[in-house]
């Protein structure tokens, strides 16, 4: 099974990073669900800006802690290097 390390933005340009292993789901929960992170909750609609694959949760949850450390341009400039 994948792991994903995904970033999203949201309404208030603030990032969020996180981890998963459906995508999708995830994407929706944040969006539209109990379930999402309080964080996003209340700076909804976020929107999908960068992901990630890893074959082992061990792999995304030390690459999700890495980019969580970064300061706010270095996530950018991450993002900005994945839509090219």
């Amino acid at each position: 099974m994948d792991h994903f390390v995904y970033i999203l933005k949201c309404a208030d340009e603030s990032l969020y990073v996180g981890c998963t292993n459906n995508l999708a789901r995830r994407i929706k929960q944040h969006n539209n669900s109990k379930q999402g992170a309080h964080y996003t909750k209340i700076r909804r609609p976020v929107t999908l800006v960068h992901s990630e694959t890893f074959s082992t949760l061990k792999e995304a949850r030390a690459r999700e802690a890495e980019i969580k450390s970064w300061p706010r341009k270095k996530k950018l400039a991450l993002i900005d290097k994945s839509t090219e």
